[in-house]
């Protein structure tokens, strides 16, 4: 099936293409198709997911598939969450947030730098969809307090995986798309869909 995918974050759109091609959904980015990003003006994850996915199949026709996705840090009370991607400031790139958030824990011990990323995920059969397929999903883990690794994007140079005592940017692709917060939500929806929630 070909969805359009409301995201141009290649990041994003890696991971999407790495989880779902297997499941035989072609994702085409809504870029491709000359769509612009919609504002993302909900209050909560699932809203935006619904604002970005009904935006891209209304434009495109097709069915869409969009995330919204943010680190919530306990010691900030959930900040960045929402506003992860702008944490900085509207036009703030990756360095920026880091910097940002880093400056924000800088006293702050290992024991109170606990986080998680959180993703959820929308999939709509068409742009007035009434039942949208929605999934879930978390990763646990900590604020370093210096960046390492050089995959990944976004906050993944900070955030520890302590299991594996690895940030998420040293970690290979295809364990980060398997474990990570996006990889659960994915692989929630798929189970869903393999149980006929989407004709």
């Amino acid at each position: 099936m070909r969805l359009v995918v409301a995201s141009g974050n290649r990041g994003k759109l890696a991971e999407f293409d790495r989880l779902l091609g297997p499941l035989g959904f072609e994702c085409v980015p809504q870029s491709a198709l000359g769509i612009a990003d919609v504002d993302e003006t909900g209050a909560t994850f699932v809203e935006n997911a619904l604002l970005k996915a009904r935006h891209a199949a209304r434009l495109s026709g097709l069915p869409a598939l969009a995330d919204d996705s943010g680190l919530c840090v306990d010691a900030l009370d959930g900040a960045p969450g929402l506003f992860s991607a702008r944490y900085a400031g509207p036009d703030a790139g990756a360095e920026a947030n880091i910097a940002k958030l880093l400056d924000a824990l800088r006293d702050r011990p290992d024991a109170e730098r606990s986080a998680h990323f959180h993703a959820t995920v929308v999939l709509l059969r068409h742009a007035d969809d009434p039942r949208p397929v929605i999934a879930e999903g978390s990763w646990h883990g900590r604020i370093l307090p210096a960046p390492r690794g050089r995959a990944g994007f976004g906050y993944d140079p900070v955030f520890l995986d302590p299991t594996r005592g690895l940030s998420a940017a040293e970690l290979d692709p295809d364990t980060k798309a398997r474990i990570s917060h996006r990889g659960r939500a994915v692989e929630a929806l798929a189970s869903r869909l393999a149980k006929g929630a989407m004709p």
